[in-house]
């Protein structure tokens, strides 16, 4: 498979999603170069025969392409901007995609420091889990110049299977704010149900079943139904990731938009709780467990 044959590329954050990412990168036949804070993972890919580099601004040096997939603005930033950051080492008209969840206006803060420095920035979080992540399958959500998107698009093919440019720059992360509302209270939707159904005697496994095909169904009733019937809380999406993703659709939605959202204000205080609960790092879908303790 050599789809991307002669892409320079560099990829920083080989966490949960960055990794298999990466890797199908490299499958494709792209000229690749990774980095990330932690050196036992950097050490896995430089066993693979894969490039890496010790720092960010390092990785980028020679990219026509740089892509970041950390784990949140905070993190984003530094990689970015921070010492021995991405802007240290791009050249002109290097494109940088970041594939994380980040904040709209800093995403909008970003973009003018890269176009600064002489680069081109798209935003392009997915959606899919690491599930989609590991197949290529990812649904990606862009926000880019017209002339940006055309240029990274085949590269956008080999991580994912539904890929939209949805508008200008700081669209794709509006875009991934709604998912992550629906997803939210989708899966806080379910697990009051299920807790309902439970708690009455009904064998959850074909109450799933039942509302597979009608209205309620979707792909959450299906994947996370299926992983609170099985107890399966091995993380696709960390609850700590879905509770982030929910502050800053809100923050942006109440702060720049003056928008109340009950449901995701109601969604975000679940998710906090079951973080006091020590739930953070389970999947998303162990929202259920709310329930079981009350």
């Amino acid at each position: 498979m050599t789809a991307l044959a002669g892409e320079n590329i560099a990829f920083i954050g080989l966490g949960l999603m960055g990794r298999p990412m990466a890797l199908n990168l490299e499958k494709a036949g792209a000229i690749l170069t990774v980095n990330t804070r932690n050196p036992e993972t950097l050490n896995a890919f430089d066993d693979l025969g894969v490039a890496t580099a010790p720092t960010p601004a390092d990785a980028a040096a020679n990219a026509d392409i740089v892509i970041i997939c950390v784990a949140n603005t905070e993190a984003l930033e530094n990689v970015l901007l921070g010492e021995d950051g991405v802007i240290d080492g791009m050249e002109e008209g290097t494109i940088v995609v970041d594939m994380g969840t980040t904040a709209i206006d800093a995403t909008r803060r970003f973009a003018d420091a890269v176009e600064e420095a002489g680069g081109h920035w798209i935003d392009a979080p997915v959606s899919g889990g690491t599930h989609g992540a590991e197949n290529g399958t990812l649904t990606i959500m862009v926000g880019a110049e017209e002339e940006d998107f055309q240029r990274v698009q085949r590269v956008f093919g080999v991580l994912g299977s539904r890929v939209t440019h949805v508008g200008e720059i700081g669209s794709g992360q509006i875009a991934k704010a709604a998912n992550q509302m629906i997803v939210g209270i989708t899966i806080g939707a379910i697990a009051e149900a299920f807790s309902m159904a439970d708690e009455a005697g009904v064998d959850l496994g074909k109450l799933r079943s039942a509302l597979t095909g009608g209205f309620a169904d979707s792909a959450i009733l299906q994947k996370h139904g299926e992983r609170m019937i099985e107890r399966n809380f091995e993380p696709g999406g960390k609850v700590v990731t879905q509770r982030k993703d929910l502050y800053q659709a809100l923050e942006f939605s109440e702060g720049e938009l003056g928008l109340e959202l009950p449901f995701s204000r109601l969604a975000l205080e679940l998710y906090e709780e079951l973080i006091e609960m020590g739930g953070g790092d389970l999947d998303h879908s162990a929202l259920i467990k709310i329930y079981e303790e009350e």
